[in-house]
């Protein structure tokens, strides 16, 4: 009897790795998909699903299937790729350098005046204080820009 190809280990793979692939050419392009990877996550999901249905057929039915080599190897791999993917982008992705000269937690804002949305100047100080004192929430954010 002749062993048939193991078709769900390879698509498997390739999935996974068009997953991370696809998320550095095309994804990171468009806010849907950057600010969360979520179709590179389920291209994972699939490729994972595969890769342990085509192992479960090499080991199981070795007879029928191939793959009881390439199978664990490719396995790894994907295991590799999904975590280098998911170091680089939860975690190395979120280690921002330190800012000198960013404002600490309770410490004094400087004045400054910046226009408002009529376009008329709005000092810092005219917000906190003066007869229509409403005060004032500041929001830092720090990108990468």
């Amino acid at each position: 009897m002749k062993r048939q190809w193991n078709w769900r280990l390879w698509l498997g793979f390739l999935l996974v790795f068009a997953g991370a692939a696809g998320y550095m050419a095309i994804f990171v392009w468009h806010p849907i998909t950057r600010d969360f990877p979520w179709v590179s996550l389920l291209m994972f999901a699939g490729g994972i699903i595969l890769l342990v249905i085509g192992l479960q057929h090499a080991f199981r039915e070795p007879q029928l299937y191939r793959g009881k080599i390439f199978g664990p190897i490719l396995a790894l791999l994907s295991v590799g790729v999904i975590g280098m993917f998911s170091n680089g982008l939860f975690y190395k992705g979120h280690q921002m350098p330190p800012s000198k000269s960013a404002p600490q937690v309770a410490q004094k804002a400087p004045d400054f005046t910046l226009p408002d949305q009529d376009g008329k100047l709005v000092s810092l100080s005219q917000l906190v204080s003066g007869p229509k004192a409403k005060g004032a929430v500041l929001i830092f954010y720090r990108g990468y820009w």
